[in-house]
């Protein structure tokens, strides 16, 4: 692990698989239609094709890496994620981020940078009324340009009055640690959501956490 901690002063936090855990919903009725005999782990085949249809940015941010075209496909889905229509996800809570928020409330100004849509993005926060633990709440038309570019994170960070280099991005996919990474910010990948861990180290995660709410341990303790 390569995290610095003494250097983190704000925290960003994205959304979908972070926050909130809409994907394992999706992946239970997936692997329903799975033939478990002729699928050696159906619970990750289900994983990944949630995640194509869900993040699909993320999936073809990891074939760009390959193919040496991460530039021209950070515009494709910058245009893709800014255009794209609003959903009506049911939303859950991934456990324990509410004691989470609470602990870090008063010690450190917190964020939402999201991709999501502003009525989405809101409507998940107020459902869970964690409105009040975020300083600033970014989300997908909020700056020029979205997640993969850094211009989220920036903003966030301007709105928090803290330095890009002082935030902690966390995210559960490469395009989260692509944008907190391309901020100067450190970044946090969790495996609760859409990514796995060898994808999110190889897009420079500074650590990895099993969930979300493990990081109140990993900066607070106790």
């Amino acid at each position: 692990m390569s995290l610095d901690i003494s250097r983190i002063q704000a925290l960003c936090f994205d959304v979908d698989g972070t926050l909130s855990d809409t994907d394992d919903l999706y992946e239970q009725k997936v692997m329903r239609f799975l033939p478990s005999a002729l699928i050696h782990d159906p619970k990750r085949v289900a994983r990944r094709f949630v995640m194509w249809a869900e993040a699909p940015g993320n999936a073809l941010l990891s074939v760009a890496d390959t193919l040496g075209i991460d530039d021209e496909m950070t515009a494709i889905i910058d245009w893709a994620l800014r255009h794209r229509r609003r959903s009506n996800k049911h939303f859950l809570l991934v456990p324990g981020v509410d004691s989470m928020l609470a602990r870090f409330k008063g010690k450190y100004p917190m964020s939402v940078v999201s991709a999501r849509d502003e009525k989405g993005t809101m409507r998940f926060l107020k459902q869970f009324n964690l409105v009040h633990y975020f300083d600033a709440i970014v989300t997908g038309l909020s700056a020029k340009h979205t997640k993969p570019y850094p211009d989220p994170v920036l903003l966030a960070a301007h709105r928090m009055n803290v330095s890009p280099e002082a935030c902690l991005m966390i995210g559960d996919t490469t395009i989260d640690i692509r944008a907190g990474k391309s901020a100067g910010a450190q970044t946090i990948g969790v495996l609760c959501g859409f990514g796995e861990e060898e994808e999110l180290l190889h897009f420079g995660a500074d650590a990895i956490l099993k969930t979300t709410s493990d990081l109140a341990q990993e900066l607070l303790g106790g």
